[in-house]
């Protein structure tokens, strides 16, 4: 256990304390967690439980994050603990980000210091570090200290994200985080308060705040029919993508049923197209289809003529037409970070 960043004692009588790392800021008692089950209050002390604890290690491409327009073709050292702050219905993860809410317990982690993590991230020859699988926000202390050792190593370093990160929490961490891919679910409350039990403003405002200090940002949205799939609710969101930089890449990625929400088909291939139509029609520059391997929708256009400048198919990329972050036909540079 480790003392946790981001809490005020708020009630010293009773030892209540209040947690600042995400924006549900949850109000603790002694002896209590907050919505995540893995930061608890000892004390009038609030500690992270997962310090360390990761559940998971692996060497990824980077595509698979998903992340297009950093280092493609690299691969990036995945780590993970148990704990989300989300409750989310379709999480593909949840065996390990519900792991605390299923079990009522957490389980033996491998007990990893962040020396270690990147150790083996250039071991193994990986360009980056990715925080994922579950929000990393939760297990922040250990994700910082180790972005820190990485950045003097020369890693990169990513956050695959729900993008529920207080905003303080967020101005500690921008200025060693490379790129965040943030999960923008839906363009409704509804849909956030009754699939991750969260609500949508937090997550526009990190979304700004993110590339406002700097950090690479792309966005993906789960498609899932009957729920986000109105024209009306995805020109909303490429809208807004576009208000903030018509550059910020579009992941439209589709549904597959799982954990809690095994009501709904997987999305139809033609609600990814008329996804993409819809946010090149907003004025995005990038939008890609995702988890539909083989379909041109991965590929890399050239805004300017058109040309494939990155191909695709699943996670083997071809770079041969990106000379050094730009286009070989017609030399206009591509938004990203290809160095």
């Amino acid at each position: 256990m480790k003392e946790a960043d981001f809490y005020e004692v708020t009630d010293p009588a009773s030892g209540q304390i209040r947690c600042d790392l995400c924006n549900h800021r949850c109000r603790i008692p002694k002896g209590g967690c907050g919505i995540c089950r893995v930061r608890e209050n000892r004390d009038g002390r609030l500690v992270s439980l997962v310090y360390g604890q990761l559940v998971s290690e692996n060497v990824d491409p980077i595509e698979k994050k998903p992340l297009f327009h950093l280092l493609p073709g690299t691969l990036s050292f995945s780590v993970a603990t148990v704990g989300c702050n989300f409750r989310c219905r379709h999480c593909q993860n949840y065996d390990i980000s519900q792991y605390p809410h299923l079990n009522g317990e957490l389980p033996p982690g491998l007990g990893r210091t962040p020396q270690q993590v990147v150790e083996s991230a250039l071991r193994q020859g990986c360009r980056s570090i990715s925080y994922t699988y579950v929000e990393p926000t939760v297990f922040f202390e250990f994700a910082y200290e180790t972005a820190v050792l990485a950045r003097e190593a020369g890693l990169k370093n990513i956050f695959v994200s729900n993008g529920y990160t207080s905003a303080e929490a967020t101005r500690k961490l921008a200025p060693y985080l490379d790129a965040n891919n943030i999960d923008l679910k839906a363009f409704t409350d509804k849909f956030y308060r009754e699939v991750c039990g969260a609500r949508l403003a937090p997550v526009l405002d990190t979304i700004r705040l993110m590339k406002e200090l700097g950090v690479w940002v792309e966005v993906t949205t789960l498609v899932i029919p009957g729920w986000n799939d109105s024209n009306q609710e995805l020109r909303a969101i490429a809208e807004f993508i576009r208000g903030i930089d018509p550059a910020m890449p579009w992941h439209v990625t589709r549904f597959h049923p799982t954990f809690k929400m095994t009501d709904r088909l997987p999305t139809p291939v033609t609600t990814l197209r008329r996804a993409r139509d819809i946010g090149l029609a907003a004025g995005l520059d990038y939008v890609y289809e995702g988890n539909v391997p083989g379909e041109g929708g991965e590929n890399t256009y050239c805004p300017a003529c058109g040309e494939v400048v990155i191909g695709r198919i699943g996670y083997r990329t071809d770079t041969a037409n990106l000379d050094q972050g730009v286009c070989r036909a017609c030399r206009r540079p591509l938004a990203g970070i290809f160095a």
